[in-house]
Parts: C-alpha cells; structure tokens; sequence
C-alpha cells in the first residue's frame, strides 16, 4: 500500500492566494478552504489513495520562534486565511480522513514523524509526502519515502534531490542552514548561494564536515577565501539555522495504518458542512460515503 501524507497548511494557502474570494452565508471568507476540498477530494478520487492524513499549523507560533525570534510568526498571513483554519480541521474530519493540527510544533514535524513511522511498516511499499516544501526534502529515502509536489505533478525522490539541490537528503538542513529560506525567515550565512553550498555539501555532507579553511577543500569553488572567512565568522549561526530547518521526528503519532485508511466521507457531517459553508456544488464530489 502507499500512504499519503498531505500538507494541509501549504494547501490552505495555495487556495486563499490561487482562488477567486468567496464568502460562506454568514460572510466568513472560505475560498481556502473551498481549494482544500477540491485538492483532496481529487486526490480521494484515485484508486491508489487508499490511506491518508493531514497534518495543520494550529498555531503559526512554534518553539522554533524561541529559537530565532525572527522566525517566520505568521504576522503576514491575512486575517480571512487565519480564520480558515478551525474550517480546515472540520472539513477534513467530515471527509473522514485523519487530521493533526499542530501547536508546539509545525506541520511539517507531524508529517515527517508519519513519514519515518510509516515507512518502517512491512505492508507500506511508499510514503508520499505531499507538499513542496522543500524543508520535507530532508526526509526522502531512495523511492520509499518521496515528496510529492501535486501543483506541478512533480515527484521528487531521492536522486531527484540530488539532482535538483545536488546534495542528498541528509544534508538539506545544512543547505538551509548556509542558504538560508526567505519562506521561513531564516536568513542564511552571507555569501553563501545555492551553488557554492551544495557543492561544498555534496562533498563534506554537513556544515562541521567543512574544513575551517579553504586552503583544505578539496572541490573548487568561485570566491572560496570569502566563503571560508564568512563560515568562520559564523559557524555558530549556521548550525543554529541548520537546526531550526530540521524537521522533528519523534512526535506522539498514535494511529495504527489502519486507522488511517479512508473508508469514505461521512453522509451526515460532509454534506452538511458544505451547506454550512456555502459550498452545497461539492457536497456529492466524493465517490465514497461511509
């Protein structure tokens, strides 16, 4: 069996900035949330989506915000999208398809921690995780456990990573950590791109591999005296944004496979909701009712 692993957060927003505005009755916005449904209704709709979860940033605010301050906290996410979430959760739960909504920690965690639990299951052929982010990367492992970009219908398993970061997936929190990422405001050490990280990385693998002075690196690189003295310079800061951009794997997940296999969307709360929302048209999408 495969299971999949969505991204509810990375779909809310796609949704909210993808999609025309639209107003539930009461007024309350639910054009995220409307998108939400499609998504994962057209990925129900396939006959090899047989068990699936999604994981929700509850709350913006991590501990990883207690780490760096400056981390991403939500302060740029439109109030309309912030009052989706509660929505999401329901909208998941009706369609009968397990959801954990994160407060402590991100999306992102629950996600990877599912990933490596289910993966280590001997009936689970593939875990596909479904979002494009590219943090998820790191928990890529040969074709078993894969990321799924489902905007651009892009699969990226293991040599994917390498081909496109040209590292592997066990360094990709290093990378950030040198690159930086402007999505979860973690600036990166200066001077260091994509190029010269990734070359450095594919060869040393983490950022204390890296010798402490050019004049030993053993792959060439353009400004390699600048990149040196910067890292030097910074090596503390590095590793710190390297750890703010791995991902968590040991939550509490407790659900058996078995519970994650999707019987059908429930007759009663699906439906109902739909009305709710304003959004009676997809009330009957689904193909299967429990």
């Amino acid at each position: 069996m495969k299971v999949h692993l969505v991204d509810g957060t990375y779909e809310l927003f796609r949704s909210h900035f993808g999609q025309p505005e639209r107003l539930a009755p009461d007024g309350m916005h639910v054009s995220a949330v409307r998108g939400l449904i499609m998504t994962l209704i057209s990925l129900l709709n396939q006959p090899e989506v047989t068990h699936i979860a999604v994981a929700f940033d509850s709350s913006i605010k991590s501990f990883r915000n207690e780490l760096l301050p400056t981390y991403k906290d939500g302060s740029d996410t439109p109030l309309e999208l912030k009052m989706q979430f509660p929505l999401a959760e329901r909208v998941v739960n009706a369609l009968g398809i397990v959801s954990w909504p994160m407060h402590d920690y991100e999306a992102d965690d629950a996600l990877a921690t599912a990933a490596l639990l289910y993966s280590k299951q001997d009936t689970v052929q593939q875990v596909i995780i479904c979002s494009p982010d590219k943090d998820l990367c790191q928990m890529v492992a040969g074709d078993q456990i894969v990321c799924l970009d489902r905007k651009n219908n892009l699969i990226l398993n293991e040599l994917g990573v390498l081909e496109k970061f040209g590292i592997l997936p066990i360094s990709i929190p290093d990378y950030l950590g040198l690159v930086g990422d402007t999505a979860d405001n973690i600036p990166g050490i200066p001077k260091w791109g994509a190029k010269s990280s990734s070359t450095l990385l594919n060869r040393y693998i983490h950022i204390e591999g890296i010798p402490n002075t050019y004049e030993l690196w053993d792959v060439s690189v353009r400004g390699a005296a600048a990149l040196s003295l910067s890292l030097e310079d910074s090596r503390e800061e590095a590793c710190l944004y390297r750890e703010i951009a791995t991902v968590r794997t040991d939550l509490e997940i407790t659900e058996t496979l078995k519970e994650l296999e999707w019987l059908g969307a429930s007759k009663n709360l699906f439906p109902s909701l739909c009305r709710e929302l304003g959004l009676g048209n997809l009330s009957n999408r689904p193909q299967k009712w429990q």
